[in-house]
């Protein structure tokens, strides 16, 4: 049964940053207490790389020794180009001293290596989620948090694209992403709602009409963002603005 949607609502987007770091870091701890690691899938984005910077100041509080970090999407450009997230969460958390010993899964990037070949370097990352044992409850994933575009796109979900409509792979790619760079990869809603908890960080009166739509249920084909669900929570972490519609 796929849990009722809550909603966390702040008034600004510093706001439900710190709400939802307090909220990742019991959970991440609870996850290693139980199964002896967590899996955290970031994203990307203004508050996804926020809340990363916010665990900076916490990072005593968390085991990175048992954490594994994977990524959502990213863009299939060189390694060292600024669009990259893994690049953006590395500088905001990841490469801090004190979070070393995280297991950090990245997707490939256009110099990596499979070079240009981007379904090489898709298959690559969907056979590293494909190889994780899901726990006795089929979660895959403890936590997995999602930035939203103002048309309900999540990771590099977009409406009305194959990727979004993708039922069976766990990994795919896009090559002709409406917001630049085009070429990307991105994890599908089957490996997103194989996740224990699935979190929106939302922030903005340009995504008031889409919390709604998602939040409604509307179609994920409309709406991407309607189809994202997590096994024990579905959690939607948002600002005054972003909330304005409900």
């Amino acid at each position: 049964m796929i849990p009722i949607p809550e909603t966390s609502v702040h008034d600004d987007a510093a706001g439900l940053v710190d709400a939802a770091a307090d909220r990742l870091v019991a959970v991440i701890a609870d996850a290693q207490r139980e199964r002896g690691l967590a899996r955290v899938v970031l994203t990307g984005g203004s508050n996804g790389i926020a809340l990363l910077s916010a665990l900076v100041d916490r990072v005593d509080e968390i085991d990175f020794a048992a954490l594994h970090v994977y990524f959502g999407d990213d863009r299939f450009v060189p390694a060292d180009d600024a669009d990259r997230n893994s690049g953006q969460a590395r500088a905001a958390l990841l490469d801090d001293p004190d979070a070393a010993g995280a297991q950090v899964y990245e997707m490939a990037p256009s110099d990596g290596d499979y070079g240009d070949d981007i379904e090489a370097a898709a298959a690559a990352y969907g056979a590293v989620v494909d190889a994780i044992a899901p726990d006795e409850d089929g979660a895959v994933f403890d936590v997995h948090l999602l930035g939203m575009g103002g048309e309900g796109h999540i990771n590099s979900l977009f409406p009305h694209t194959p990727a979004v409509a993708e039922a069976q792979r766990s990994v795919v790619t896009v090559t002709d992403s409406p917001k630049p760079p085009p070429r990307r990869i991105t994890l599908t809603l089957p490996a997103v709602n194989s996740s224990r908890h699935v979190w929106f960080l939302v922030a903005g009166a340009d995504k008031a009409q889409a919390v709604a739509a998602g939040l409604a249920g509307a179609s994920a084909d409309d709406w991407p963002c309607a189809g994202a669900h997590g096994l024990t929570t579905t959690v939607w972490f948002l600002d005054s603005a972003a909330a304005a519609d409900l």
